[in-house]
C-alpha cells in the first residue's frame, strides 16, 4: 500500500469536504502540520470543525483558515494568542467548545481506541461540566466526556519510514500522537522519511497502522513569543 506522496495537496486529495471534522496536532506554534493546513486552505473547503489544542496566530497554523471563515468551531484548549479568533468567538461567528488540555488529549487517545466516552473529575463544578452527564465513584463526582473519533488528522512528525511509523521530536511530541491515533484517515507531514526497517522500535511513538498518508517537506521553525534582552552598552 503506498503511504509516500509527493506534496500536501496529493495527500489530501480526495479526503477533503466540506463541514469535516479535523483533529489537529502540535502545541502553540510547535509541531503542528503547517503544509497540510495550507493546502487545505488552498483546496477552499468550508464549515470545518477543528479538534486542536489551539487555533495558532492570526497567520500561522489553523489561523490562516479563520481569516478566510473556512472554520465554523474550534474544540480548543487555549486560544489566547489569535485576535482574529477572539473577534470572531466574542462576535458570534465561531463556535468554540473549550476543555481543559489533557480531557483533550484523552478524548482523542480515547477515539483512537475504540473507547467511546470516560469520566473524569477535571471541570466539575464548571461551565466544562454543564449539560453533561454526572456519576458518582467511590464517593467522588465525575463527569462523562465522549471520545473524539475525526473524518481526518493531520499531524507533524519529525521521522517517518515508508510504513507510516512516526516519531516526534521533543515538544512536538504533544498533542500529535493522540490527534494521529482519532482520525479515520490519518496524513502526517514530515522532516525525514527513512528506509522501513531502520526506526528503532521501543522509539516509535505512533504505529504506522494509524497513518495513511505520508509527505515530506520543509518547514518554517516560527517563535510564538520572541523574547529578546537588549543590548548592554559599554
Amino acid at each position: 500500500m503506498k503511504k509516500v506522496y509527493g506534496s500536501a495537496a496529493e495527500a489530501l486529495d480526495g479526503l477533503l469536504r466540506d463541514d469535516m471534522l479535523i483533529a489537529a496536532g502540535g502545541f502553540g506554534l510547535c509541531g503542528i502540520p503547517e503544509l497540510l493546513l495550507d493546502a487545505i486552505k488552498a483546496s477552499g473547503v468550508s464549515g470545518l470543525t477543528f479538534a486542536s489544542n489551539n487555533a495558532g496566530v492570526d497567520d500561522f497554523g489553523i489561523g490562516i483558515l479563520l481569516q478566510t471563515r473556512q472554520v465554523k468551531k474550534m474544540i480548543s484548549s487555549y486560544v489566547g494568542e489569535n485576535a482574529e479568533f477572539m473577534r470572531q468567538y466574542l462576535a458570534g461567528e465561531l463556535e468554540v467548545e473549550f476543555n481543559p488540555q489533557g480531557t483533550l488529549a484523552e478524548r482523542m487517545r480515547a477515539g483512537g481506541c475504540g473507547i467511546p466516552g470516560f469520566y473524569t473529575k477535571t471541570g466539575v463544578g464548571t461551565q466544562i461540566a454543564e449539560g453533561k452527564e454526572h456519576k458518582d465513584f467511590d464517593g467522588q463526582t465525575y463527569i462523562l466526556e465522549r471520545g473524539i473519533v475525526a473524518d481526518l488528522s493531520i499531524v507533524k512528525a519529525w521521522k517517518a519510514d515508508a510504513t507510516g511509523n512516526l516519531v516526534f521530536r521533543k515538544t512536538a511530541r504533544n498533542f500529535n500522537p493522540p490527534a494521529g491515533m482519532c482520525g479515520k484517515i490519518c496524513v502526517a507531514e514530515v522532516e525525514e522519511i527513512v528506509p522501513a526497517g531502520s526506526l528503532d522500535g521501543d522509539a516509535i511513538h505512533l504505529p504506522g497502522v494509524y497513518v495513511h498518508r505520508i509527505i515530506q517537506g520543509t518547514h518554517e521553525k516560527r517563535i510564538e513569543q520572541r523574547m529578546t534582552r537588549k543590548k548592554e552598552t559599554a
